[in-house]
C-alpha cells in the first residue's frame, strides 16, 4: 500500500487530494463539532496526512497538530504547505500501524482520511491500538472509509463494525455520507462515509 502511494505521489496521480478540496466544507463542519466539544486545548493527530491539507486546515483553526505519513515525498509537500501557510506543524515519518514514539498521546482528535479502509485485518488491529493509545480520554476519532467491496488498486473498504473490532471499547456515535463531488466517477460508487468514534460509556 505504501509503495502504491509513493508511486502515485511521484507521478502526480493524487485523486484523494481533489476529493479533499471538494469535501472541504463538510470537513470544516465536522471540525467545528469537535471544537464545540473540546473548548480547551485542542490537539489533533492526522494519520496518513499526505501533503498536509487537513493538518494545515486544523492548524489554521487553532489546533496543535501532528501529522504522520510513510511517504517522504508527501511529507516534503506537507512541510512546504505548512511553511507557505505560516503554520507550525510537526510532521513525522512513520507507519500508522506502528507510530513513532515521538507521536506521544493526549490527542483530542485522531483523524484518518483514507488509511484504515485499505489495510489487512491484522494491520487494522494494530492501527486501532495505536489510535487508542494516542487518544485522550475524551477524544474523538474521525475516519473516512469507502464501502466494502473495493478491488484491484481500490481500497478494500471498511464499515463502522470493522472500526469497532479494531478499537475495542470504542463506539461509532455518528456516521454520515461523505461529499463526493471531488471524486472521480469510479470512486464515487464506493460511497465513502465519515465515522466518528468515542470511548464507550
Amino acid at each position: 500500500m505504501v509503495k502504491g502511494f509513493a508511486l502515485a505521489y511521484r507521478l502526480g496521480i493524487t485523486p484523494w487530494e481533489r476529493a479533499g478540496r471538494g469535501g472541504a466544507d463538510q470537513l470544516a463542519r465536522l471540525f467545528e463539532r469537535e471544537e464545540r466539544e473540546h473548548p480547551g486545548t485542542r490537539r489533533a493527530l492526522d494519520l496518513g496526512c499526505g501533503r498536509g491539507t487537513h493538518a494545515v486546515t486544523l492548524a489554521q483553526r487553532g489546533w496543535e497538530v501532528t501529522g504522520v505519513d510513510a511517504v517522504p515525498l508527501a511529507l516534503d509537500g506537507a512541510r512546504a504547505r505548512a511553511r507557505q501557510a505560516n503554520q507550525t506543524i510537526r510532521f513525522l515519518e512513520g507507519d500508522v500501524t506502528h507510530l513513532p514514539p515521538e507521536v506521544g498521546s493526549g490527542y483530542t482528535l485522531v483523524l484518518d482520511i483514507g488509511c484504515f479502509h485499505g489495510l489487512s485485518d491484522e494491520q487494522r488491529v494494530r492501527m486501532g491500538g495505536q489510535m487508542m493509545a494516542a487518544a485522550a480520554p475524551d477524544a474523538s476519532v474521525l475516519v473516512l472509509c469507502f464501502a466494502t467491496g473495493g478491488r484491484g488498486p481500490m481500497p478494500r473498504g471498511a464499515t463502522g463494525a470493522d472500526l469497532m473490532r479494531a478499537m475495542p471499547g470504542w463506539t461509532v456515535v455518528d456516521e454520515e455520507p461523505a461529499e463526493t463531488s471531488g471524486l472521480p466517477g469510479p470512486l464515487r460508487r464506493l460511497t465513502p462515509t465519515y465515522y466518528r468514534l468515542r470511548r464507550a460509556g
